[in-house]
C-alpha cells in the first residue's frame, strides 16, 4: 500500500518494515504506518521545482545505494535522473534502517518502484485532469507529463493537485522489466562530481554551531586502564578547552585537531595493561586450534584430503577514519555521524545519558567506505559522553591509529576441513571451524571455548556426500566486529581451496572438477564465463598460474579466476582478474562491476599481505604504512567483470565477490609455486 502525506505537495509513502532478518532470528511484526510522518516510510516527494525528493533509510558508505535508489525512483517516474535526490533519513523510532548483508538494493526494489509508480499514476491524473485529456492518452517523459496534443507540465506544476487525488485514473503498478529504460543500464554515480571535486560532505566537513575538534588518548594495549593523569601540561597550551575521561581514554577538546594533538601529547598518563596483555598471536592460534571441533569417523574405505587454515584479525580501515559530531544538553542531544544502523545508535545513545529516545536525534551522514565498521557506533558514544561532561558540542575524530590499534576487526579464526573420497569421488565432507569471539568481561583475560555449535557448511554447493559442520571457539576481551563478507570470507575461502587440492587428487582439472559437482546452475553458469572469458587453461610461464573460486549467497552467485605472478613468491602480485555475476536484475551494472572490482582488491589483500598481529596484548600495526592492504601497485593490471543477464530479483552484490576472489588468489599461489597455503595472508 502507498499512501498521500501531504496536501500541499505530492508526498507520498510506503511502508518500508524491518525486512532484513534479526540477529535473534525472530520475525518481526509489520510496521503500523501512521499518515502525516515518515517513521516508518519509504517518503516520495515532489516539490514545486521539479525535483523528485526520496529520504532514504539507509547510508551511503560507498556502494552507490544512492544511484540504485535514485534509478529505480527515475525509471519508474519517468523522470530524468538528474531530477531525483536522495538525502539520507535521519534515525527513525520505527522501520528499517539497517545498511548490511548486502540487503540494501533487494529490500528497496519493491517498494521504492511502487512508490513511484503511485506518484505518477497521480501525477498523470492530474494532469489529464487540467486539459481534459483521457488519462491512459497522456505519456511521462523527462520529469514532465505530455499530452497527445504535444503540452507539457512539469511534474512540479502538477504537485499541488496531485496530492490531492486518491484514487488515480490509471495503473500504478510498477513497468515491467521489458520497459525498463533507466534500471540496468551502466550509470555514473549520481554523487560521483561531488565525491572528486570535494563538495561531498562527511562528518568531519560539518561545521555545525561550536563543536569543537576532540582526539582521545588511548592506552598502549587493547582494554588497558587509566591508573593517573596529569593534565596540567595540556590544559595550559593555547587553543586546548577541555580534558574529560571517557571509558576508552583520555579526551582532548580544543580550537583545532592540531591543537587537540598537542593537547593529547602534552597528557602524563599512566596506563593499567588491558587483559590482553599475557597473550601474543602464538598463543592465540594454539588455543583456537584447540577449540576446533574434532572431527567424526570418515566412512569406510574412503581416501582423506585434509586441510588446515588460520586466518589472522583484519581491520576495516575504511579511508575516512571515524568521526561524529555530538551536541549534548541537559534535556536532549544531537548526533551526526555516519551509521549503518542509527535506530540502534539512537537508543544506546539515549540510554547512556540518561535522555528519552525521543530527546535524541541522529543525523545519518554519508561514510567514505565501511566494511561492515560503520555497524558500530563507537565514535559516536564517545562523542556524547565527552560532550555531556564538556558541556559543549565536540567534533571526535578518531586517528588511523586510533582505529588500526583500537577499533574493530574480523576476528581471527581457524579451519579444519576433511574431504572423504572413495570411487573417485567426493562422499563425505566436514568443515569444522573456530574463531574468537567477544568477552564482555573486562576485568581479566577469558579464554575458554564458546561451545560447539551446528555450522552449516558452505560446501553444500556441491555434491559431496554427506556434509556437516561444528564450530567452537575462544573469547577474549577485543574489539571485535562484522568484516565484509563476514563468516563467509573465510570459510569459502578454505573450502575452495580443498576443492582444487580434491581435483588435484583425483587428476581433474579444477573447473571441469566444479563443472561437473556443482550443484546450482546459476553457479555452473557463472564459472563457464569467467573460465571462458578468463581463458582458462592456457599456457603460463614458470611461476605463475591461473586460479578460480565460486561463491552462492545473499540470492546472488559469483565466478572469479585470478593470474598471478609468483616467481617471486615472497611478493607475488595478481596482474589479472575476471569475475562474472548473477544478481538477478543488476540495477545499476556500472556500480556492481566496482563493488567487483571492489571485492576483488579485498581478496587480494587478506590472502596476500594484509593482517593484523597481537603482541602481548597490543595490536602491532598503526597505520597503512605496517597493515598492508592492496596498493595501486598490488591491483591486477586487468579487470574484467560478466554481468550476466536475468530478469530475477535483485540479489546482494557489496560482499558478494569477497570469498570468491580470495579463493582465486589462493588457489592461483599454490599452483604458482607448487605450494599449499595455510596460513592467510601469506606474509603474515
Amino acid at each position: 500500500m502507498v499512501y498521500t502525506v501531504a496536501a500541499g505537495t505530492l508526498t507520498v509513502a510506503a511502508p518500508l518494515g524491518c525486512d532484513t532478518p534479526r540477529a535473534d532470528g525472530a520475525t518481526p511484526a509489520s510496521d503500523v504506518v501512521v499518515t502525516g510522518t515518515d517513521e516508518e516510510m519509504l517518503v516520495l516527494e515532489v516539490t514545486a521545482a521539479n525535483q523528485v525528493v526520496v529520504r532514504l533509510p539507509r547510508v551511503e558508505v560507498g556502494q552507490g545505494i544512492t544511484t540504485a535508489v535514485a534509478m529505480m525512483i527515475a525509471e519508474e517516474l519517468d523522470a530524468r535522473l538528474a531530477d531525483v535526490r536522495i538525502p539520507l533519513a535521519d534515525a527513525r523510532a520505527k522501520g528499517n534502517q539497517y545498511t548490511g548483508g548486502s540487503s540494501s538494493v533487494s529490500s528497496l526494489y519493491g517498494p521504492a518502484r511502487r512508490l513511484a509508480a503511485t506518484a505518477r499514476a497521480r501525477l498523470v491524473t492530474a494532469a489529464a485532469r487540467r486539459w481534459r485529456f483521457p488519462a491512459h492518452t497522456l505519456r511521462t517523459w523527462n520529469t514532465r507529463v505530455v499530452a497527445p496534443d504535444g503540452r507539457t507540465a512539469t511534474f512540479g506544476s502538477l504537485t499541488a493537485s496531485a496530492a490531492r487525488i486518491r484514487v488515480p485514473e490509471v495503473s500504478s503498478k510498477p513497468k515491467p522489466a521489458s520497459r525498463h529504460r533507466v534500471i540496468g543500464k551502466p550509470t555514473t554515480r549520481i554523487d560521483a562530481r561531488d565525491i572528486v571535486t570535494g563538495a561531498a560532505k562527511y562528518a568531519g566537513d560539518l561545521a555545525v554551531a561550536g563543536a569543537k575538534p576532540t582526539v582521545v588518548a588511548r592506552p598502549p594495549t587493547l582494554r588497558g586502564k587509566l591508573l593517573t593523569l596529569d593534565d596540567t601540561a595540556a590544559r595550559a597550551l593555547p587553543g586546548v578547552h577541555a580534558v574529560v575521561r571517557i571509558p576508552g581514554g583520555v579526551a582532548v577538546v580544543a580550537d583545532t585537531f592540531h591543537h587537540a594533538f598537542q593537547g593529547r601529547d602534552a597528557l602524563r598518563i599512566t596506563w593499567a595493561p588491558g587483559p590482553l596483555a599475557p597473550l601474543s598471536d602464538k598463543e592465540i592460534r594454539a588455543r583456537l586450534r584447540a577449540a576446533v571441533p574434532r572431527p567424526g569417523t570418515p566412512p569406510r574405505g574412503s581416501t582423506q584430503i585434509e586441510g588446515e587454515f588460520a586466518f589472522a584479525f583484519v581491520s576495516h580501515a575504511p579511508m575516512e577514519v571515524l568521526t561524529a559530531v555530538a551536541d549534548v544538553r541537559a534535556d536532549r542531544a544531537e548526533l551526526w555521524f555516519s551509521s549503518q544502523t542509527p535506530t540502534d545508535a539512537r537508543e544506546t545513545v539515549a540510554d547512556l545519558l540518561g535522555l528519552a529516545a525521543s530527546a535524541v536525534r541522529v543525523h545519518v551522514v554519508r561514510g567514505g567506505g565501511s566494511f561492515g565498521r560503520r555497524l558500530n557506533f563507537d565514535a559516536a558514544i564517545e562523542a556524547a559522553l565527552i560532550s555531556k561532561a564538556a558541556r559543549r558540542p565536540v567534533k571526535l575524530m578518531w586517528s588511523r591509529n586510533d582505529d588500526t590499534r583500537h577499533g574493530r576487526m574480523r576476528p581471527a579464526s581457524h579451519h579444519r576441513i576433511r574431504a572423504s573420497v572413495a570411487g573417485g569421488r567426493v562422499v563425505a565432507f566436514q568443515h569444522l571451524m573456530a574463531s574468537v569471539g567477544e568477552s564482555s568481561d573486562e576485568t581479566g583475560l577469558t579464554a575458554q571455548a564458546a561451545g560447539v555449535r551446528p555450522l552449516p557448511s558452505d560446501s553444500g554447493l556441491y555434491n559431496f556426500g554427506r556434509v556437516g559442520g561444528d564450530s567452537g571457539g575462544i573469547e577474549l576481551p577485543m574489539p571485535l566486529g562484522a568484516w565484509r563478507s563476514v563468516d563467509s570470507g573465510t570459510m569459502r575461502t578454505a573450502e575452495e581451496i580443498v576443492v582444487d587440492e580434491i581435483a588435484r587428487a583425483l587428476g581433474r582439472d579444477p573447473v571441469a572438477f566444479r563443472r561437473t559437482t556443482l550443484r546450482s546452475k546459476t553457479v555452473k553458469a557463472v564459472l563457464a564465463k569467467a573460465a571462458a572469458a578468463g581463458h582458462w587453461g592456457r599456457a603460463m610461464p614458470a611461476g605463475t598460474a591461473q586460479g578460480v573460486a565460486v561463491h552462492e549467497e545473499y540470492g546472488s552467485a559469483v565466478a572469479c579466476l585470478a593470474e598471478i605472478d609468483a616467481t617471486d613468491p615472497k611478493n607475488p602480485r595478481v596482474t589479472k582478474v575476471v569475475m562474472a555475476a548473477d544478481v538477478g536484475t543488476a540495477v545499476n551494472p556500472r556500480g556492481l562491476e566496482a563493488q567487483l572490482m571492489g571485492t576483488a582488491v579485498d581478496g587480494i589483500s587478506t590472502v596476500l599481505r594484509a593482517g593484523l598481529h597481537i603482541d602481548r596484548g597490543a595490536v602491532r600495526e598503526g597505520s597503512f604504512a605496517d597493515f598492508h592492504y592492496a596498493r595501486q601497485r598490488h591491483a591486477p593490471l586487468a579487470f574484467e567483470a560478466h554481468i550476466l543477464p536475468s530478469g530475477g530479483e535483485p540479489g546482494g552484490a557489496g560482499e558478494l565477490g569477497v570469498p570468491a576472489a580470495a579463493g582465486a588468489v589462493a588457489n592461483a599461489y599454490a599452483r604458482a609455486t607448487g605450494t599449499k597455503p595455510r596460513s592467510f595472508p601469506l606474509d603474515f
